[in-house]
């Protein structure tokens, strides 16, 4: 695998760059945004620190985003919630703060790979599977929820004939309720489903990804919260519809 390492400290560079290629992978390493920008269609994984010279880093990962889907790990000292928070929701797959230990920051690498390798289908298994509410030869259904389509096969959803952008994990988690749109899911299986790893259960990431669905399609009912378990698709309406049931 080929990884990208935006990094401008040397020494931390030396370090991440020696325990990459002891297991295998070619490394780049660049120190600037710009210069990232420029090599970032060769890369197969993206190592990105925060603390750039010439661009804030959460800006550099917003414009990542929208030409790159490569899996991608911030890897900061900026640990406050917000930071984390925005890293998230700018479309990181994970969020590494430093000091760490290189072997977690190994195991997390492998553990976004292994998801990533199986992005095309939320459900954890091959599109049309047991898991996928197959209605052709080669891909899921389009689930509805209100005036909300999902289309697991397209990657796309729309509001109101409208779509929506959401970030890949954003749809990857919207997409796997969308399933089983009767079901709750646990958030362990969620997480381990979406990112592989259920111990990330003690984190806030599946509620920011939540949060972000809710905020982007204007239908904060699209996903239910089922307290003490998980989530579960619910039944969109339009704000203004709400508001109207609400007055009766």
């Amino acid at each position: 695998m080929h990884a990208l390492l935006v990094e401008d400290d040397d020494r931390m560079a030396q370090a991440l760059g020696t325990a990459l290629a002891q297991r295998g992978h070619t490394v780049r390493r660049v120190d600037r945004a710009l210069d990232a920008l420029l090599h970032l269609r060769e890369a197969q994984f993206v190592l990105l620190d925060l603390g750039l010279p010439d661009l804030d880093g959460l800006e550099l990962l917003r414009r990542l985003r929208t030409v790159c889907d490569a899996p991608l790990i911030v890897v900061t000292a900026r640990c406050e919630e917000r930071d984390i928070v925005q890293g998230l929701r700018a479309g990181a797959d994970d969020y590494v703060v430093k000091p760490f230990r290189m072997a977690e920051l190994m195991a997390r690498i492998d553990t976004v790979r292994r998801r990533t390798a199986r992005r095309t289908d939320p459900a954890g298994g091959a599109v049309g599977g047991p898991d996928a509410a197959g209605s052709g030869p080669g891909g899921a259904r389009t689930v509805c929820s209100g005036d909300v389509e999902v289309d697991p096969a397209g990657r796309t959803v729309t509001v109101a004939g409208r779509e929506v952008a959401l970030t890949r994990r954003e749809f990857d988690v919207l997409a796997f309720l969308a399933v089983r749109p009767d079901e709750a899911r646990s958030r362990e299986e969620i997480l381990d489903r979406i990112w592989g790893d259920a111990f990330l259960g003690s984190s806030r990431s599946l509620d920011v990804h939540v949060a972000g669905i809710r905020a982007k399609t204007g239908r904060p009912d699209l996903v239910r919260t089922v307290r003490g378990f998980g989530y579960r698709l619910g039944l969109a309406r339009p704000p203004a519809e709400d508001a109207e049931r609400g007055a009766r």
